[in-house]
């Protein structure tokens, strides 16, 4: 049986889909209190979920990008940066001018996994380079 080669982006994705689901987990103990963090709409909460949601969200970007032919560290720095910069905006709102980190990093991964791939959509996938999950679709064909 062959695993799946671990990449960076393989190994940021599973961490912070793990962390999404911690950093959930631990704030949802305390949403049922009407006022938790100035309320619903505050401020401090929003940034608490939008990082929450940012770990399961970019994580999920990372493990896609993992399988394919193109891979960019910078999706998996920006996937870091992004849901740490919206946690320490909500601790401190100074930090908020910190966005521009993630998002350029970001932005940037996009670009080279679209302008790399561009080049690599004509090479065949290996079965070996598949995830266990999709290894006997692609060798039989369906």
């Amino acid at each position: 049986m062959n695993a799946t080669p671990v990449t960076l982006n393989w190994f940021v994705g599973w961490w912070l889909i793990l962390a999404g689901f911690a950093s959930g987990a631990v704030i949802g103990l305390f949403f049922h209190q009407e006022k938790f963090l100035g309320g619903y709409g505050s401020f401090r909460r929003r940034l608490l979920r939008l990082g929450h949601i940012a770990c399961a969200a970019l994580g999920m970007l990372n493990l896609i990008v993992a399988v394919a032919p193109v891979m960019s560290p910078l999706l998996a720095v920006g996937g870091v940066l992004m849901p740490t910069v919206c946690f320490l905006t909500a601790w401190k709102a100074q930090c908020r001018h910190l966005f521009a980190i993630p998002v350029l990093a970001l932005v940037a991964g996009v670009v080279v996994v679209m302008w790399c791939s561009g080049a690599s959509v004509k090479r065949p996938v290996v079965a070996g380079q598949l995830p266990a999950l999709h290894r006997s679709a692609a060798t039989t064909g369906d």
